[in-house]
């Protein structure tokens, strides 16, 4: 599903498909979260969350699903000082400040990357390929993170991963090192739904 180029057309031009100005200076972490900012005002509401699931192939159910779980649980934190909101917006801006425990340090805390984690997902984990991760491998990265009890990092690592491995995995049942590093960005998440767009365009033709 993700075996072709993950180069971003959209990021690298700072516009959307609808040729709207989207913004240039975030990190990593703020790039990951704002595809899910479908009109880029800054927020991401539940409902965007859902589309940009449905953007790039999760099914109703795991969309809904993650759109009610990364809102509820993100919300409060990337408003620090705020009233609470029952439409449990996101605040892009902020996104470092959700960052939960027991995960795999590739965003430091300000929600940079960091090559050399990345790198020691692979050197620590991946022992098939080089270059791609099992479904077992994955789970044994996710145990060797798990911090002691911190039951939030766990489960929050858990359905991250899964849900990545649930959408990208290749037909050979490996989630590839250019998959990886491309949802970091967010560029992934660009390139999949560029690539329903086209599915779909193709099927009515």
């Amino acid at each position: 599903m993700a075996s072709s180029t993950l180069t971003s057309k959209d990021f690298q031009e700072g516009v959307d498909d609808a040729g709207r100005p989207m913004p240039t200076d975030q990190n990593v972490l703020q790039k990951h979260v704002a595809f899910f900012d479908r009109n880029h005002d800054g927020l991401v509401y539940p409902w965007e969350t859902f589309e940009g699931f449905r953007a790039i192939g999760a099914g109703y159910f795991l969309s809904i699903f993650s759109s009610f779980f990364i809102n509820v649980a993100l919300s409060g934190k990337t408003r620090p000082g705020k009233f609470p909101s029952l439409l449990f917006p996101i605040e892009v801006k902020n996104i470092h400040l959700a960052k939960h425990g027991s995960d795999s340090g590739v965003y430091d805390k300000e929600g940079r990357f960091v090559p050399l984690k990345f790198e020691e997902i692979f050197s620590k984990f991946a022992r098939t390929h080089a270059d791609a991760l099992t479904s077992d491998e994955l789970m044994a990265m996710l145990k060797a993170n798990r911090e002691p009890k911190d039951y939030k990092g766990w489960i929050g690592g858990w359905t991250e991963w899964k849900v990545l491995y649930s959408i990208c995995k290749d037909n050979h049942g490996l989630l590839r090192k250019e998959t990886i590093r491309a949802v970091y960005d967010g560029s992934l998440f660009e390139h999949l739904e560029r690539e329903r767009a086209a599915a779909k365009k193709k099927a009515w033709m």
